[in-house]
């Protein structure tokens, strides 16, 4: 059967409530659960077995382990809303602060209790009286005492003559310990008589020990939990001490006076939880270890860290008071010398250390090594008992006197251990990781070395580095880059094997020429026996980074990374037109490492752009320059040249002769000219496919008005290249001289035209 999960109320806890009561009644119900009826299914879970018989019990029965929780629930659900009411299990007591309180409170329980057929004891109920015995304690105006039975009990107890009877007799003393003052301090020496591994015999000490606890209850003081009432007095609540354990007795002094710290909250939890309070402390160093507006110091004992992770749950501030002005403080908190021991077995620590199988020394060693240190003997004396005002010659474990702590007789800084002086200790430990083969098998990878730079290429295609970029967006790249200029070539495969990787160097190479060297990872196209073979046939030197180190071929690593930033951009066009745009960028962009594009190191040239047309002055700079070279050639004799209406001789690029007359009409161009033909065509000629024609003297005259519309064009195949064929001026005619006879027609004819001459001949007539 599950247990019932009805909280059972603290005795601590009702007492605490029982302030301003001055009359109080107290009522027995009789026979406590068997007034409570149980439904069918609980009734035969409850069938006795008798000697007549099974039988079903309709009453809830003692011994079952719901019946507790199950009727505190009944009785105080039955009860509440009445002021001045506590009922625990089987006694209800009320207190009032005057008479006709009381009386008022009483009726109201009995009538309910009359409703609900609960009936009670009426030799054990008491009704209006100034004090009342309630869970082993007197309760009166004047506050809570010891039952005096109970104190007759521990005078009157017999000197205990083994372990069992030590602790019947200390099971009944802490019933009381809120009432005894020191009794942690007295009763030590018994609790030594409790441990584990001790003899017992009985001495002087601890007789006097027995004497003065049994007479403990002479003196009732006011201890440890208290409040501000208006008047500004601090009025007690509840008393408590407790003895340390054995590993209590070891903490530092900062951790002791924590510990008081952390008992007292743990022990007056019901009072506090929920509440703000204050913590009052002789020792100002908590201040900075627990207070809540603080940060939790970087270096702190995985104790003192546990304790304040505990402190965080409550709502309190933790202020310092000299310990003179809280003499009512615990003696806890001003530990004697003689650290006692408890009869409440402690807890293992669990400190944040992993220990090791086989450690090359143990704690045990290094606290025999500690006590041997002079100095950290020193400091170990220290942390137990007290720091000095000052330490000179222990600075440095004066500083951070706050953060050390003592464990097993280690000296403990935050959670590591201060190791004293060693001898070759610092080599010990290397030689001891380092002959671990799991810690070197699980170490992180060493600090990465500084890049080692490539030796430096001096001419452009001297090295070139490779490498794969893809699948990216679902194509594969061949990357080739050269690394004096920094010139970049993308090619777009299908696959990444040797024979594509060959196939695609052939055709760079086949522009660029062959380089000295490659360089590239150590991918199984590049180590196979093809591209091994095609490398040696070419005299080409394989350079391969160490393996899955990609940094080494970071000239490759680079470029593919700028490859795919750009084609993300790039996001127009089909993959020729994106590569194309791209790769022109790359080419005509001046590089961060050398400062130039690698167009101008690579050919020496800077690559024409469109965006060359936009500047005006390179524009203006050719036009100017042509016109000079034309201007020089012409003023050499280098240029031949035509004006409109001269005759010339046509070369023909149709059937017949190959050269046909005609007449100039106009200079279309540096080196072009439109003429006509006697047939009417316009035909338009480069100068190489013009010379002078002698015409008659009646030769006609052309115009521009009168040629043909149509247009005769010269078949650009049949044009010389000017750059390739000297331009020589045509010879000139032989001087005319007139005849002295009388000539014939003929020689009238060669007179006439030695008399009328032509427009184009008026250059060349000496």
């Amino acid at each position: 059967m599950k247990n019932h999960p009805f909280p059972i109320p603290s005795v601590n806890h009702i007492l605490a409530n029982l302030a301003d009561g001055k009359f109080f009644a107290k009522i027995d119900l009789a026979q406590a659960y068997l007034q409570l009826r149980v439904d069918d299914a609980s009734a035969e879970a409850q069938t006795i077995v008798t000697h007549r018989g099974a039988f079903k019990v309709n009453r809830l029965q003692f011994g079952v382990n719901v019946a507790p929780g199950l009727f505190q629930n009944f009785i105080e659900d039955l009860l509440k809303e009445i002021p001045g009411v506590f009922p625990y299990f089987d006694d209800v007591l009320i207190f009032a602060a005057t008479e006709e309180q009381l009386c008022n409170h009483l009726r109201l329980v009995l009538e309910r209790l009359s409703e609900s057929g609960i009936r009670a004891n009426k030799n054990k109920c008491i009704f209006k009286t100034k004090a009342v015995e309630f869970l082993g304690f007197v309760i009166d105006a004047s506050g809570i005492h010891p039952s005096d039975s109970k104190v007759r009990a521990i005078h009157e107890a017999p000197r205990p003559k083994n372990k069992i009877e030590l602790q019947a007799f200390l099971g009944l003393l802490n019933f009381y310990h809120s009432f005894l003052k020191d009794k942690a301090t007295i009763a030590e020496p018994l609790h030594r008589l409790l441990e584990k591994n001790a003899e017992w015999k009985w001495t002087s000490a601890h007789e006097k020990a027995f004497a003065a606890v049994r007479n403990c209850f002479l003196q009732i003081v006011c201890y440890v939990l208290s409040h501000l009432v208006p008047d500004g007095r601090e009025a007690p609540i509840a008393y408590a001490s407790r003895t340390l354990t054995s590993t209590e007795r070891n903490y530092s002094q900062l951790d002791k006076e924590a510990l008081s710290i952390i008992a007292g909250v743990k022990k007056f939890h019901s009072f506090l939880y929920g509440h703000t309070f204050t913590l009052v402390t002789d020792h100002q160093p908590l201040l900075g270890l627990f207070n809540k507006m603080k940060l939790t110091p970087d270096i702190i004992s995985p104790r003192m860290l546990r304790w304040s992770q505990m402190l965080n749950a409550y709502d309190f501030t933790i202020i310092h008071h000299p310990g003179k002005k809280i003499q009512n403080a615990d003696a806890l908190s001003r530990l004697p010398l003689e650290i006692p021991e408890t009869d409440i077995p402690s807890p293992p620590e669990v400190l944040f250390l992993e220990e090791l199988h086989n450690p090359p020394v143990k704690a045990d060693e290094i606290s025999q090594a500690t006590l041997r240190d002079p100095v950290l003997s020193r400091v170990l004396n220290w942390v137990l008992k007290g720091w000095p005002e000052s330490a000179k010659e222990c600075r440095i474990f004066y500083l951070k006197r706050h953060e050390l702590s003592v464990h097993k007789n280690c000296l403990l800084w935050g959670n590591r251990v201060v190791i004293p002086e060693w001898p070759k200790i610092e080599e010990d430990i290397e030689n001891h990781v380092g002959l671990c083969e799991p810690c070197q098998q699980t170490r992180h990878a060493p600090p990465r070395a500084p890049v080692h730079p490539w030796e430096v290429t001096t001419k452009p295609w001297s090295r070139v580095h490779i490498d794969f970029a893809g699948p990216f967006q679902g194509q594969m790249f061949f990357l080739l880059v050269d690394s004096f200029s920094k010139w970049l070539e993308v090619k777009r495969l299908s696959s990444a094997t040797s024979n594509a990787t060959i196939k695609v160097m052939r055709e760079i190479f086949a522009t660029h020429g062959i380089p000295d060297s490659v360089a590239s990872d150590n991918g199984s196209q590049y180590t196979s026996e093809e591209f091994q073979n095609f490398l040696s046939k070419n005299g080409i030197r394989h350079i391969l980074v160490a393996p899955y180190h990609p940094s080494s071929n970071g000239q490759a690593e680079r470029v593919v990374q700028t490859t795919k930033d750009a084609l993300k951009r790039i996001i127009s066009g089909d993959w020729n037109r994106r590569l194309t745009s791209f790769l022109l960028t790359q080419h005509i962009t001046p590089s961060a490492v050398t400062g130039f594009s690698p167009a101008e190191l690579l050919m020496k040239r800077r690559l024409r752009t469109v965006l060359d047309l936009l500047h005006p002055d390179l524009v203006e700079d050719r036009k100017r320059k042509n016109e000079e070279l034309l201007d020089q050639r012409l003023s050499k004799g280098q240029l031949r040249s035509f004006s409109p209406n001269d005759a010339v001789n046509i070369k023909n690029h149709s059937s017949g002769p190959t050269w046909i007359p005609g007449t100039v009409i106009e200079k279309t161009g540096p080196l072009s000219y439109k003429n006509v033909t006697p047939d009417g065509k316009s035909v338009r000629c480069h100068i190489d496919q013009m010379r002078n024609r002698k015409t008659p003297l009646a030769s006609p005259q052309f115009s521009p008005e009168t040629q043909e519309n149509s247009t005769t064009p010269v078949s650009s195949s049949a044009i010389p290249s000017s750059s390739n064929t000297p331009i020589q001026p045509s010879d000139p005619p032989a001087e005319i001289e007139t005849p002295k006879k009388a000539p014939d027609e003929s020689h009238q004819s060669r007179s006439r035209r030695a008399i009328i001459r032509p427009s184009y001949l008026k250059d060349y007539v000496m």
